[in-house]
């Protein structure tokens, strides 16, 4: 019999190195297949490449703006989706503050500073400060790199621009895994605790000493959360 179609979706400017310890860890109960997430500059195109690619039935994971596609791949095909893990991510839409701050940093890009923008902006708020994640905050700036600038603009203006998806969340009745770390302030608890008021089937983990990357800063215990949720 084979293994149970898992998609991962990850965070912004990431790619499936962000992944790589739980593709490790899940590789015996589920064929994980890491979806791409900067295809497009709206949520709704960048949701219907992901499921252009996917197979027919699968589980499905995504964390940040991962977590946000997701969502929206919820709201275009729930039929599809046997499974959803939600990580450190938020259901709500833009707030304008955050909005405001996405146009500087769009242009940073275009005039070719994006190194200045992930290494000054972005990946100093993406971990704990219990101990140093020199060699994490690279890979994470490496990952960017590796995507670009183009990809940088297509993400953010999607980010900018999309809708709240709390009553598709409301809609949805199968197992649901809700993640974070402990410490994340991009996506604080009441974002969490906001979705697993909002799915009837819903389970919340915390895993401690993480912030926004726990798939990268704690690998192990977001691995043993992702098995028990597709083992249930």
């Amino acid at each position: 019999m084979s293994l149970p179609a898992l998609i991962l979706l990850p965070g912004m400017m990431c790619d499936s190195r962000m992944y790589a310890p739980q593709i490790d860890a899940l590789k015996n109960i589920a064929q994980c297949q890491v979806g791409c997430i900067s295809g497009a500059d709206n949520m709704a195109d960048i949701a219907a490449q992901v499921l252009a690619r996917a197979p027919k039935e699968f589980a499905l994971a995504g964390l940040s703006m991962g977590g946000i596609v997701a969502m929206e791949i919820v709201r275009q095909a729930p039929h599809r989706v046997t499974r959803l893990a939600l990580m450190d991510t938020n259901p709500k839409a833009e707030i304008a503050d955050v909005k405001a701050a996405r146009k500087p940093q769009i242009d940073a890009a275009k005039a070719g500073f994006l190194e200045q923008v992930l290494r000054e902006t972005m990946v100093p708020r993406y971990f704990t400060n219990h101990y140093p994640h020199t060699q994490l905050e690279q890979l994470c700036i490496d990952m960017g790199l590796t995507l670009g600038k183009e990809a940088f603009i297509r993400q953010s203006l999607a980010l900018k621009n999309r809708h709240d998806q709390q009553d598709t969340l409301a809609n949805f009745h199968k197992p649901c895994l809700i993640l974070m770390g402990e410490e994340d302030e991009l996506c604080p608890l009441d974002r969490h605790l906001c979705m697993m008021s909002l799915l009837p089937q819903s389970t919340f983990i915390s895993i401690p000493k993480a912030g926004h990357i726990p798939p990268l800063e704690q690998p192990k215990a977001t691995s043993a959360a992702l098995t028990q949720w597709m083992t249930k």
